[in-house]
Parts: C-alpha cells; sequence; structure tokens
C-alpha cells in the first residue's frame, strides 16, 4: 500500500512538473503576439448562440466566467469593456463588438453577420478584425453529417433561426440595442479582471471547436457590405502591433473549411493572405 501512495505521488509530481513545458509548447505553437489571442471568435458566437437578447449577449461577454474575453487593449492591468452596437437594415443585422480605447478611439474587434434566407432561415457568421487577429478570420456554426461510403465527412451550413437571440432581433417589436456605454461610463455590475496568461485562455477555447470552424468566404455578403463603411479601428492599435500583423500574414499557418460540390474538405495554408 505504501509503495502504491508513493507511485501515485510520483505520477503527480512528474505531470505538475510538465505543465510549464506544456504551456510553453501551447504559447509558441499558437500565439501570434496579435490582440485577436485574447478574444474567443468561437466562443462569443457560442454566447450570442445562448443568450435571449443582445443585451444580454454584451452582458455575457463581459462576465468573467464566460471566459471568452480576456483583452486589455488599453494596457492597464484589467480586461476591457466589450459594448456591442447593432448595424441593421432590410433583414440583416452587424453586430459589432467594440472596446473604447481611450477617450477618443474605439476599436472594433469582431462583427457577427446574420442575413435571412427564407421565412424561418438565417445563416450567421462572425468576422474578427484584421487589427486584432492579422486578417480578417471568418468562423461560422457547423455540424458534421456522417459520411456516405464513398464520401468523407460533410460540413454544412448550420440555419441559426432557432436561436433565441435571432429570433428575438427579427420579431416585429424589436428595438434596435445600440450599447449606451462608452470610455469610463460602465454598468454598475461590472467588475473587470487582471487578464491571465495567454496558454491558460488558449484552453478555454478548446470546447467549442467541434462546433465552429474557420472559413474563407463570406456568405452574409449583405450584412459585411453594411458593416463595412463604419468600421472602426485605433490608432494606436494599429500602431502598436503592426509589426506583428505582417509577420503573421507572412508566416502564418492556417486550417479552413472550403466548399465543395460534394461536402468540405479541410486544407492547410501557408504564407501570402487570404482572399475574402
Amino acid at each position: 500500500m505504501v509503495q502504491l501512495k508513493n507511485i501515485s505521488l510520483l505520477i503527480v509530481l512528474l505531470t505538475v512538473a510538465a505543465l510549464p513545458a506544456m504551456a510553453q509548447t501551447i504559447s509558441a505553437a499558437d500565439s501570434t503576439g496579435l490582440p485577436g489571442d485574447n478574444f474567443s471568435l468561437e466562443g462569443a458566437l457560442e454566447l450570442f448562440k445562448k443568450s435571449a437578447s443582445p443585451e444580454e449577449f454584451e452582458k455575457h461577454l463581459n462576465e468573467e466566467d464566460s471566459q471568452v474575453n480576456n483583452l486589455d487593449l488599453n494596457g492597464d492591468g484589467e480586461t476591457d469593456y466589450v459594448k456591442v452596437i447593432d448595424q441593421t437594415m432590410k433583414g440583416v443585422h452587424a453586430f459589432v463588438l467594440q472596446v473604447a480605447v481611450s477617450e477618443t478611439e474605439n476599436q472594433d474587434i469582431a462583427v457577427i453577420e446574420l442575413e435571412k434566407k427564407g421565412k424561418e432561415k438565417v445563416v450567421a457568421q462572425i468576422v474578427g478584425d484584421e487589427d486584432m487577429y492579422g486578417e480578417q478570420t471568418i468562423v461560422e456554426p457547423t455540424e458534421q453529417v456522417p459520411p456516405n461510403a464513398d464520401t468523407s465527412q460533410t460540413q454544412v451550413v448550420v440555419n441559426v433561426w432557432t436561436w433565441p437571440s435571432v429570433r428575438y432581433v427579427y420579431t416585429p417589436g424589436y428595438r434596435v440595442w445600440v450599447s449606451p456605454y462608452r470610455w469610463r461610463v460602465y454598468p454598475g455590475w461590472w467588475r473587470p479582471w487582471r487578464p491571465i496568461r495567454h496558454p491558460i485562455f488558449y484552453t478555454y477555447r478548446a470546447p467549442y471547436r467541434n462546433r465552429y470552424v474557420v472559413v474563407s468566404t463570406h456568405r452574409v455578403v449583405r450584412a459585411h457590405g453594411l458593416y463595412a463603411p463604419h468600421r472602426a479601428t485605433s490608432v494606436a492599435i494599429h500602431t502598436r502591433y503592426g509589426v506583428a500583423g505582417s509577420h503573421y500574414r507572412t508566416t502564418r499557418t492556417v486550417r479552413v473549411h472550403n466548399g465543395a460540390k460534394r461536402g468540405r474538405t479541410t486544407k492547410t495554408m501557408r504564407t501570402g493572405r487570404r482572399k475574402h
């Protein structure tokens, strides 16, 4: 019995000793040095899916337990408040996720784009801003269809009509949500927290990766066109991360799902900038 306890203790000690090396491996392999490392696009879509309204979605984005936002763009040692702004016109919605970097500058983090394709059919994508992620990074929900005998596994475009937040914004009485908060004006319930290290935050994103995928095509074209002229960027952020962004665009390796006649395949792309 004593020998068994000693073996168990040795295993625990070896595991603990290996954790720093594992964290360094994750950091070296997956950190881009860009601020987007600290905001989960997949997690944001998951929160939007579970929220009853855009206002509730904004609240969830800014709760520490959600483990989606780890941003500190102004460098004050505390997480930033992410506000949500709905830009809408004729059946399309662009929900801008934005941080007030200073009294005079805002920086868009990402935009969730919705477009109605039929009476009860809506498609959704979230697009990470290029100043945050090095280039526009498009993520969408996915479902895997079991393969037939002669085909590979297929990724299908998801109809998000059943998401409570989606149905809410398409009701006739919906009042367009524009966050009332700004630099140093925040809700009384909000309590910022100290950002955690990237290797730890990276692990929080893992549960979403089977339900959301990076793609190379804009499916929500009208919503993206509505948003693009109003994109907000910060000179301070662009200057601070410009070199890291250039380095990322020339050295990155990214896995994307591309549409095909009989389904989708996953391929790895390296170097050069992706066209959208």
